[in-house]
């Protein structure tokens, strides 16, 4: 008697929809909180609408666009099992490039993609992402929950996503309003954000032989704690800024540190100079140098050193930006300035040793 054989299956391969449709129920309270006026329809759409209607007040409008992920960050989360803020990371990667050029942002669609769906887990992330995009002050219009067994252990996973924004084109900001002069004002970054955890695991992990579970004293929290801190989503803080004073140019302090992320703002003709004299980095930043044995130079062209992001604005309008960015909660200084080029080859650097 021969044995009766079972047909081949989706289930079979490892790939649950059942539990993709309990996920999408689960995280559908959160991207409604996300929305905006603009948009139509909910979520379970193939596609997200934005009325573009909305453009009509703009005369010229120009719609910025970015895409990025959060890195080996959100292995910090899968390893301490919490997974309801690394979207705050995605929308910061995101939104915060969009409104460098003075753009506002509308919405952003996620993708997260995983080793097997676990419904709860994948909402606690969509939720994190919805909680971003509040505070950014654009909808979660959309978004692709994809399983890839075999591909990732069951409990891997990544998250990346897109956003638009929309500029007048009069009001684009950038290199060409950049003047000699014109002051360099840094704010605070929360932490890390989601920038060299390859290097900051490394480090921490391998070379020190850290747990997440330590307890730091010079953190006054747990390493894992320290490492999750979510990056700090500036687009809100950036656009009421640009409403009140004059701005000439952002840079958000991402991937290549702070000096290179400047220059790309900074017009050939000219060159900016950023004092370290006028902050002190967080004592991660310390911890890291320390451990490894990591040359500053090396930090700075991988971390933000403890700024997330800089205004670049003329003189008299600095007064009128500290104070906006002081009322909205913002820890933001003057830092550097605008010089003529000179004989640096080098679009900005660094000057001065940090304050201790």
């Amino acid at each position: 008697m021969t044995e009766k054989t079972t047909g081949a299956s989706y289930a079979a391969a490892g790939v649950d929809i059942e539990a993709g449709d309990r996920a999408v129920e689960l995280m559908k309270e959160w991207v409604k909180k996300t929305q905006r006026p603009e948009v139509l329809g909910g979520l379970g759409g193939f596609a997200g609408l934005f009325d573009a209607s909305a453009l009509k007040r703009y005369e010229r409008p120009l719609l910025a666009s970015a895409t990025d992920g959060v890195g080996t960050k959100v292995d910090i989360a899968r390893q301490m099992g919490v997974y309801d803020t690394i979207g705050h990371d995605l929308v910061a990667m995101v939104m915060d490039d969009i409104v460098v050029c003075g753009a506002e942002p509308l919405f952003m669609t996620d993708y997260i993609c995983v080793g097997k769906v676990h419904p709860e887990r994948v909402a606690a992330i969509v939720k994190g992402i919805a909680e971003g995009c509040v505070l950014a002050g654009c909808a979660l219009v959309g978004g692709e929950t994809a399983e890839h067994p075999g591909l990732l252990g069951p409990d891997d996973f990544d998250v990346a996503g897109a956003g638009t924004g929309v500029v007048e084109y009069d009001r684009l900001l950038g290199a060409d309003r950049i003047r000699t002069g014109d002051a360099v004002i840094a704010m605070a970054s929360s932490g890390l954000h989601s920038n060299g955890y390859s290097l900051v695991r490394h480090v921490l992990f391998e070379r020190a032989k850290m747990s997440l579970e330590s307890h730091v004293e010079e953190l006054g929290r747990t390493l894992g704690e320290e490492l999750l801190e979510p990056t700090k989503i500036y687009s809100l803080d950036c656009m009421a800024l640009t409403r009140t004073a004059e701005v000439h140019a952002y840079s958000h302090i991402t991937g290549g540190g702070l000096a290179a992320n400047l220059a790309r703002v900074i017009p050939d003709h000219l060159h900016a100079t950023v004092d370290r004299s006028t902050w002190t980095p967080g004592a991660i930043f310390d911890l890291v140098g320390k451990a490894g044995q990591v040359e500053q130079l090396e930090l700075e062209k991988t971390l933000n050193m403890g700024v997330g992001m800089m205004a670049v604005v003329p003189q008299e309008s600095v007064d009128v930006a500290l104070t906006v960015l002081a009322d909205r909660g913002v820890d933001a200084w003057v830092a550097g300035e605008i010089l003529d080029r000179g004989d640096h080859t080098e679009g900005a650097t660094m000057t001065g040793s940090y304050a201790s």
